[in-house]
């Protein structure tokens, strides 16, 4: 099982449990020293874990990943999208921050369409593969000041549904999870998150253990099917609710360049 994003946050503590499952696993992620430690704590903990340091956003060390990783192991069964980048920044903010929209396109969306179309052709020959996606409820709700973190997931969150009508005849099969709030480092610099209830990593790890077992096309949470209900049904009331709490819910100091 190759993991994305594995250094910490919702990918490591996926790694620690289905390390203890007996899975062997493939971490994944910018950090090397972040990744030789969690392996290590891993290994104490009787589980197998292999490090593969790798940016997502250069596309040469994608393909020599996927190289290397086919040569070791020749072929992943399961495989987690997990590395992201998320902005929350308002859109007077980035008029002249258009890197925004390239940053979060390059993490978000071209890394991991480069990577499982990388394995992909050998979990089609074997006739077995699930690919997992973490995407955002955002995709369903629209909220404002995350105009480039949104457009990069829901262009995953579309690309991954397709690829899952190619590939079903081969046996392989895609999962789109649509989470809400994570308490993880990347939510970390947003002042309007602390104190708001946020799942943690480990339960956030154990919805992905369940998507990986029971293998849904799309895994929501409750507020995010609402708000995709309400969106569709009445779009100007979605607009209108959306527009309402961006007036309410400022800029964080960081996006203001604090």
């Amino acid at each position: 099982m190759l993991i994305t994003g594995a250094s910490s946050g919702i990918g490591a503590a996926t790694a620690r449990a289905v390390a203890a499952q007996g899975a062997h696993v493939l971490l994944v992620a910018r950090r090397a020293a972040a990744l030789l430690e969690l392996a290590a704590e891993i290994g104490d903990d009787g589980g197998l874990a292999s490090v593969y340091p790798c940016d997502l956003t250069d596309f040469d060390a994608i393909d020599e990943l996927v190289a290397q990783v086919l040569d070791d192991h020749g072929a992943v069964d399961y495989l987690v999208n997990n590395a992201g980048r998320s902005i929350r920044r308002s859109l007077h903010l980035s008029y002249d921050r258009f890197h925004d929209v390239e940053r979060t396109m390059a993490v978000n969306y071209f890394g991991p369409v480069r990577l499982t179309m990388g394995l992909l052709p050998a979990m089609r020959e074997q006739g077995f593969g699930h690919v997992v996606s973490i995407v955002t409820w955002g995709v369903q709700m629209r909220a404002p000041k995350f105009s480039a973190y949104i457009a990069s997931k829901s262009a995953l969150d579309q690309w991954v549904r397709i690829a899952a009508r190619e590939a079903r005849g081969d046996g392989v099969t895609f999962t789109s999870m649509r989470f809400g709030l994570v308490r993880t480092p990347m939510v970390a610099p947003t002042e309007e998150y602390e104190g708001r209830r946020a799942m943690s990593p480990e339960d956030a790890a154990r919805a992905v253990v369940r998507c990986l077992e029971e293998r849904p096309p799309v895994w929501n949470i409750p507020a995010g099917v609402v708000g995709e209900v309400v969106n569709f049904l009445s779009p100007r009331l979605g607009d209108y609710l959306m527009y309402r709490y961006d007036q309410m819910a400022p800029d964080s100091r960081a996006a203001r360049g604090g």
